[in-house]
């Protein structure tokens, strides 16, 4: 299935570009999320006349994320939780709670998608560096200080 695609798309292509994707992927995904539209004359033609619009709409969004990125830098939180003599938590954090707490701490509104943490759930006391995905080009890192209650 080729498409066009409406937005940059992590690992798949830039604003414009035509790929060629799985039709289960392209139809599932790309298609209801508006990121993508089918490759044919017509809509080929109707996206060159809303490029400008598009690209646009697209920086705006850079902009935007540039812009909580820049009150990001720096943050660090600090989360109380219970935990043992050893420094181990009894449970742990996820990212649902560092975005909650951080949307708080900061007053930005962070999504519980956009925070990375590729090994894992928190499930020690002490300093963690936090990845924050706010946008395909635009990433942060913050330091979570998880102290024992």
């Amino acid at each position: 299935m080729e498409v066009i695609l409406l937005e940059k798309v992590d690992n798949l292509g830039n604003l414009g570009d035509r790929v060629k994707v799985r039709a289960g992927y392209g139809r599932n995904y790309l298609l209801p999320q508006g990121k993508a539209t089918v490759a044919s004359p017509e809509n080929i033609e109707r996206f060159e006349q809303r490029r400008a619009e598009l690209e646009k709409v697209a920086a705006e969004a850079v902009q935007a994320a540039e812009a909580r990125r820049e009150k990001l830098e720096g943050v660090t939180l600090t989360i109380n939780a219970n935990a043992g003599e050893e420094g181990k938590l009894f449970g742990s954090i996820g990212a649902g709670e560092i975005a909650t707490a951080l949307s708080e701490a900061a007053g930005i509104e962070v999504e519980k998608r956009e925070v990375r943490m590729p090994s894992g759930p928190l499930r020690t006391t002490g300093e963690h560096q936090i990845g924050v995905h706010l946008h395909t080009d635009v990433e942060t890192t913050i330091t979570v200080v998880i102290a024992a209650e």
